[in-house]
């Protein structure tokens, strides 16, 4: 039972005063409903199970989130298509907005100025939002930016996130890469290493 992306019911017993970190597994149902992802979405599972790992707090519930990578987990297991990277950018957005670590998408951070629709804009850690450089590689212009922001505010259609990320998620992958690295801080996600592994066999 105790497989990776899997739905599972457990029961458990608290060890001492429940403070402890490991605790006694008592039983593990399958719940059913999708089988084990493999190759790509696969791996695409595993990062985001790292993530939560890093980026989440230990027993800090996020009903929505869990709600959200459920969803994600789904696609994943089924016959995705193009859907991977649209799904994973909308995942890692929403883990970012959850947790506190995503700045407004509708303004520029520093100056808390509007955004022009047309002028062109990159996230970045420690600055924000902010109006792209010649030197940037990666940036969206601002009305994908803001499409992006009513999505996220639209808690009303969970699919919102995932249909703006789609036509961006190319450009959103590098920005999103580097912000996540940051806030996971040293050392690399240990799944973008395997990646970056496999790739150079």
């Amino acid at each position: 039972m105790l497989l990776p992306l899997q739905p599972l019911a457990l029961t458990y017993t608290l060890a001492g005063d429940g403070s402890a970190e490991i605790h006694t597994l008592k039983g593990a149902e399958w719940l059913g409903g999708h089988v084990l992802p493999t190759g790509d979405a696969l791996l695409s599972g595993l990062y985001m199970n790292e993530l939560l790992l890093r980026l989440l707090a230990r027993d800090d519930p996020h009903p929505a989130l869990f709600d959200a990578y459920a969803g994600v987990v789904r696609v994943l297991a089924s016959e995705h298509g193009d859907a991977l990277e649209p799904v994973l950018r909308s995942f890692e957005l929403l883990l970012l907005r959850a947790i506190g670590l995503l700045p407004s998408l509708a303004v520029q951070t520093m100056a808390a100025a509007p955004l022009h629709a047309d002028q062109r804009y990159t996230l970045e850690p420690e600055g924000g939002l902010r109006a792209a450089s010649a030197a940037d590689r990666a940036g969206l212009p601002g009305h994908q930016w803001q499409a992006l922001q009513r999505a996220l505010d639209d808690s009303a259609s969970p699919g919102a996130a995932l249909r703006a990320c789609a036509p961006v998620c190319a450009e959103l992958k590098p920005q999103l890469r580097v912000l996540l690295q940051y806030h996971c801080g040293s050392p690399m996600l240990r799944t973008r290493q395997l990646m970056l592994d496999l790739q150079a066999l």
